[in-house]
């Protein structure tokens, strides 16, 4: 762009020098290239002010990590590299012999559970018989007490006689509280089973149903699985940091370019943008900007027990700031894959006159992505 104006002003400046008949001397001839350096080097530096480059950009994509939940030797993948799938398609299998003996295992110590809840429940209902038996024999034995009383004041019995009655009455009250007691350790006992015993075993059955199910791991979305590197016989961690394969689901790709500081005033949501990609070449893509990150790593700072030093500040560096943009136009005919080079030109609202600089010199740069040697 510099040297089609400089190639531009030399043309304007020969054609007034022949029509205007103004003579070539050491006056005119240094003021004629003074000109052209303050002219082209304005309107360059307000064409990078205003409306800003970036020579780093990218179709950005987000991954997702394929971790299983257990532990176990792979078996089976069906799934095909690169192809589209559908949510809960199965990615992968790991051997179930394991966690089925486990599921077995539980489902077992449940049964038994179940089994001892419900002989607890028969002690209860022969605690409850039993309290009702010596409840009536209290009865009894209360009313016999009660009868002898009435007839002691007459004189009609004897004091020993009565005085057997009121022992009888008083085993008979202690047995129904003996009784009483055991029922109510039965019923607490039944209730701890169900409360406790059963629901362990419930939640310790789940918990060996669901390992058996993630033996087989299925797609979180539509998209596709990239890079498979996986094989029968290879062993499948859940550690985080040992993904089994990468999966890119379905997603709206965007465009994001890192641009200088000094154009931060002229970067804000909304600007017109344009996007070129060198695997496209002689084509410009209209695009917006979505986003201007607010926060630059280079700035980031961590609570500690320790005090702030100004290594952590990153000073001998200048992070250049992220800007996400949207490409507007169809690119569906076209082959891109995820993640390609781009670069990106915003127009803000300052300036409109010089932005068809800008214009010119991207459709410059996409046209010479024809151009290259490899051979």
């Amino acid at each position: 762009m510099d040297l089609l104006l400089i190639l531009t002003y030399t043309a304007i400046c020969i054609g007034i020098f022949k029509i205007f008949k103004i003579p070539l001397n050491k006056w005119t001839v240094p003021t004629a290239v003074l000109g052209g350096i303050v002219l082209v080097g304005g309107l360059v530096f307000l064409m990078n002010y205003n409306h800003p480059h970036s020579l780093a950009g990218s179709r950005a994509f987000v991954t997702v990590p394929i971790i299983p939940n257990v532990k176990g030797v792979v078996v089976d993948v069906p799934v095909i590299p690169n192809t589209p799938i559908k949510k809960g398609d199965i990615l992968f299998k790991i051997d179930p012999e394991p966690f089925e003996y486990v599921v077995a295992q539980k489902l077992a110590a449940l049964n038994q559970a179940e089994e001892q809840v419900k002989q607890m429940a028969k002690l209860v209902e022969l605690a409850k018989s039993r309290v009702e038996s010596v409840q009536s024999e209290r009865d009894r034995a209360l009313s016999e007490f009660k009868r002898f009383e009435e007839v002691a004041k007459s004189g009609g019995v004897s004091a020993a006689s009565l005085d057997n009655k009121r022992q009888d009455h008083l085993a008979s009250e202690a047995r129904l509280d003996g009784r009483q007691a055991s029922l109510a350790s039965a019923i607490i006992e039944l209730k701890s089973h169900k409360n406790d015993l059963l629901q362990q075993r419930n939640s310790e059955l789940a918990s060996a149903e669901f390992e058996l199910k993630s033996t087989v791991v299925r797609a979180p979305s539509d998209g596709y699985v990239t890079h498979v590197r996986v094989r029968p016989g290879m062993m499948a961690t859940s550690l985080p940091f040992r993904p089994v394969m990468t999966f890119v689901p379905k997603q709206e790709h965007n465009v994001i370019a890192a641009f200088r500081q000094n154009a931060m005033q002229r970067l804000k949501t909304g600007y017109e943008a344009e996007v070129l990609f060198s695997a496209i070449p002689g084509k410009v893509f209209k695009a917006e900007v979505v986003q201007v990150q607010p926060a630059l790593a280079e700035g980031e700072m961590q609570a500690s027990g320790t005090l702030m030093t100004t290594r952590e500040l990153k000073l001998s560096t200048t992070g250049l700031a992220p800007v996400l943009v949207r490409v507007k136009d169809d690119m569906s005919g076209y082959i891109l894959p995820d993640g390609v080079y781009a670069e990106v030109a915003i127009y803000s609202d300052q300036m409109h006159h010089v932005a068809i600089m800008r214009k010119i010199l991207l459709r410059m740069k996409s046209w010479q992505s024809y151009i290259y040697l490899d051979h």
